[in-house]
């Protein structure tokens, strides 16, 4: 019973953190220690979910979980259960392998569905867009609408519309080019792939959709550091204002965009010069670390 109760905390730990990193403003300076710490909660509250019904399915056994479920392999094997151990507990522990095996399959689902709609994409981006060369390195695509965006995968694309060309000058354009080659760079994609797959595994807990939102924006301030370090900030905030100003801004299913999200804040936090917290930062990934390693460690201790 021991472990479940430490699988317990694990979860409510999850949840305090998870709350603690929404509220902070501290990520938005450091974003990329805030994105590694937000995966460590989703891959801690993934463990721990699992972990809760297992742990309670094999208490009898009192010992870590990990060696609780070889050894009760075993005696399902031999066709012998120790004392105590009923339907209810073999119930708990098909709960605990369930919920692994809910998201491992949205999980799977998410990568079908992105790699589907950048297949299709990048198919019809063979056929309508086509090479400038006053944008070296990216596809220009003939259509009013403001668009900017990154087509990720294997042979990423950097996909920029006619509209966007016409409203930004040759220094924006280059910070903007920066931008979205950073999300192809660091596979920014991937970073929002296990939370796309919780939000579809855990569709009503408002706090696993509102983890995905804050690590979308803390994706695209990482790409804006990106930019700035090559172009200052200027250029980039002055491309973020006219996307704002624009109005409709088109980003494909499957894609990552300039101009997806929070673009005021983004332009504030780009001319308001402030170094990262390093200790700060230390501090977080210390704690992203041991929340990983508690429902490891409960697994195998």
């Amino acid at each position: 019973m021991a472990y479940a109760v430490h699988f317990a905390g694990a979860v409510l730990a999850c949840y305090l953190t998870a709350q603690v990193l929404a509220a902070s403003t501290w990520t938005w300076r450091a974003p990329r220690v805030a994105i590694v710490c937000w995966q460590a909660v989703g891959l801690a509250l993934g463990l721990s979910a699992m972990g809760l019904p297992m742990a309670l399915g094999v208490a009898p056994y009192d010992r870590p979980t990990g060696g609780a479920l070889l050894a009760l392999a075993d005696d399902l094997a031999h066709g012998t259960l120790p004392a105590g151990l009923g339907a209810v507990h073999l119930g708990l522990v098909g709960v605990g392998f369930g919920i692994g095996a809910v998201l491992l399959a949205t999980t799977v689902r998410s990568v079908h569905a992105t790699v589907r709609a950048q297949r299709r994409h990048r198919d019809l981006l063979a056929l309508v867009a086509r090479r400038d060369p006053e944008v070296p390195g990216a596809l220009v695509l003939d259509h009013p609408g403001a668009a900017a965006y990154c087509l990720p995968g294997v042979r990423p694309r950097v996909v920029v519309s006619a509209g966007a060309l016409s409203m930004l000058d040759r220094a924006e354009l280059a910070a903007v080019l920066t931008h979205e080659r950073a999300h192809a760079q660091e596979r920014h994609d991937l970073v929002l792939l296990p939370f796309t797959a919780l939000c579809r595994a855990l569709p009503w807990f408002r706090w696993v959709r509102d983890a995905h939102e804050r690590v979308a924006l803390l994706v695209e301030m990482r790409a804006d550091d990106k930019a700035r370090e090559v172009h200052a900030e200027a250029p980039l905030a002055g491309a973020l204002r006219r996307f704002a100003a624009a109005g409709h801004r088109i980003t494909p299913a499957g894609t990552l965009g300039l101009g997806d999200r929070d673009l005021d804040v983004r332009v504030q936090r780009l001319l308001v010069a402030d170094r990262p917290p390093r200790l700060l930062g230390a501090a977080a990934l210390t704690v992203a670390a041991n929340l990983v390693a508690l429902p490891v460690s409960l697994f195998l201790s």
